[in-house]
């Protein structure tokens, strides 16, 4: 059976397996930060609020460039 033949018995792609698995990270993440947020909010720590959000703000935008891979790479088959 060649690669190509391989791949398309698959229903998901290594690569496709490999984004989702990152945005589900990514996603998870976002909520851990909205808990450790709201722990720093409640012991008035103005710098890990700061910190925690600045976090929070980059995974959200690195899960939406993650979200824009998968979909070129859904309906393509590849970037």
């Amino acid at each position: 059976m060649t690669q190509a033949a391989t791949q398309n018995d698959r229903a998901l792609s290594n690569l496709e397996y490999d984004l989702l698995t990152a945005l589900q990270n990514k996603a998870e993440a976002v909520k851990a930060y909205e808990t450790y947020i709201q722990d720093a909010e409640q012991q008035q720590s103005q710098p890990c609020v700061e910190l925690f959000r600045k976090l929070r703000d980059a995974d959200i935008q690195t899960a939406q460039e993650i979200r824009h891979h998968l979909q070129q790479v859904m309906q393509n088959g590849r970037m």
